[in-house]
């Protein structure tokens, strides 16, 4: 027992010498390093852009900004974007940077690809994300910790890619859309379950959550229903009992996490939204009585539509890119897709952006800009969704979302106006997160 005494005092030690400092108050104009020339400034989507503004930059922050074009200081950089619409660094509420192949594909490159080259092929995904303007992440789920230690990695400089937010290993029942073992023989399930994460009844869920927590996640992820890409034919209806998902919710906002439900059928929304979730993932299937309660709670909606982009443009190159219950389910998303968008927007549905990319491809976030207009929201909305709603939903209000003295200076640019074409946010020419230059086209 001194033994052990004496390594633990040894290892507290280590981490209090290792503990970052202090937050420091944001740097005086005095300290300026950066200096942008916006033509056209959307610095507070939801309200009118403005002409010809000067922001300054000092350490990773935006120290102030005002009209007109003011020379750099001494020393500092000057970023020429005059002929440019500037807005807020994108966020993508719904990633999974471990992989940009699904299908059978996916599947077999999960049993022959190392744990080593999954955290590569997800920094390779991170930089694509960054680059398409969306320097804040929302990864929802991934296994062996390959993506909370490229939120690490990230933060300390050591690899270029978004914030991340992060879910660690998604949380379904027995036999749920996030069960590893769907569809694979019986021989293999018991490992594939260490693997995973899943739980059955209301204490071994909140084992699960508080084992997630453990592990440093930033949100708890859960499916209260069947997924589109699960292997088996179970439904896309309710898989998880009330009683389970409330001691989940319960847990992680204990401890103050928030939580995203994966949920199509309207059994398992309303399931998630009585419960107090956070988010619902997808949300195919929406009836009168589960707007009501959307309505009358403060959880988002994220619509995730890119998904079919994902699904036709695998099935073009392979027709038996999916098969089975799978493809069946695949060809009902697609027809389905934006249906339950164009009822929450006049509801009043609160939204935040997000992909589900790896489902569809990294790099390619933007693409969902498209299909939220096409489904009943205006540019505006659209980009107000990837900007201030999902920093409220990452519960990053303070820090990203707007273009405001003392947050993080995480800026991109287009050529175009996105509020007339929403189209032009997939041609991203400058990316600046955290005040560091990512891209830079003429």
């Amino acid at each position: 027992m001194r033994l052990f005494a004496l390594i633990a005092a040894l290892f507290l030690g280590v981490l209090i010498a290792a503990a970052p400092a202090p937050a420091q108050q944001a740097p005086t104009q005095a300290a300026v390093d950066t200096v942008i020339h916006a033509g056209t400034l959307l610095d507070r989507p939801g309200r009118p852009p403005r002409r010809n503004a000067t922001i300054r930059i000092a350490a990773g922050r935006i120290v102030s900004i005002d009209d007109g074009f003011a020379p750099a200081p001494a020393g500092a950089r000057l970023i020429d974007l005059s002929d440019r619409f500037v807005l807020p660094g994108l966020i993508d509420s719904h990633v999974h940077l471990t992989s940009d192949r699904a299908g059978v594909e996916g599947l077999v490159a999960g049993f022959t690809d190392n744990i080593a080259l999954a955290a590569h092929e997800a920094a390779w995904n991170a930089r694509k994300t960054l680059e398409a303007g969306f320097t804040t992440v929302r990864n929802l789920g991934s296994e062996g910790g390959v993506t909370l230690g490229l939120r690490e990695a990230i933060s300390r400089g050591w690899a270029t890619g978004p914030r991340i937010v992060d879910a660690g290993t998604a949380l379904s029942a027995t036999t749920g859309h996030m069960d590893p073992t769907l569809g694979l023989r019986d021989e293999l399930h018991e490992v594939l379950r260490e693997a995973g994460s899943t739980c059955d009844g209301a204490d071994d869920c909140r084992r699960a959550v508080r084992r997630q927590i453990a592990r440093g996640v930033d949100v708890i992820k859960i499916a209260t229903t069947g997924g589109v890409n699960s292997r088996a034919g179970l439904g896309l209806g309710a898989q998880m009992f009330e009683d389970e998902v409330r001691a989940i919710v319960e847990t992680a906002h204990l401890y103050g996490k928030k939580v995203a439900v994966h949920a199509h059928g309207a059994d398992g929304i309303a399931l998630a939204l009585r419960a107090g979730a956070d988010s619902i993932e997808h949300g195919t299937l929406i009836d009168d009585d589960t707007l009501r309660l959307w309505r009358n709670s403060r959880a988002y909606y994220v619509p995730t539509l890119s998904t079919v982009n994902g699904y036709i443009e695998r099935l073009r190159n392979n027709p038996a890119a999916y098969t089975g219950e799978v493809r069946e389910k695949i060809e009902w998303r697609i027809g389905i897709t934006g249906q339950a968008l164009r009822r929450a927007v006049p509801a009043g549905v609160r939204i935040a952006f997000g992909t589900d990319a790896g489902v569809s491809l990294h790099g390619r976030n933007a693409d969902e800009f498209l299909l939220m207009v096409e489904h009943g929201m205006t540019p505006m909305a659209a980009i107000e969704a990837a900007t201030v709603n999902a920093a409220d939903l990452l519960g990053l209000s303070a820090e990203i979302g707007t273009i405001e003295p003392g947050k993080s200076a995480d800026i991109v640019a287009v050529r175009g106006d996105p509020l007339a074409d929403v189209g032009v946010l997939r041609s991203m020419n400058f990316v600046m997160a955290r005040g560091q230059v990512h891209r830079q086209e003429p």
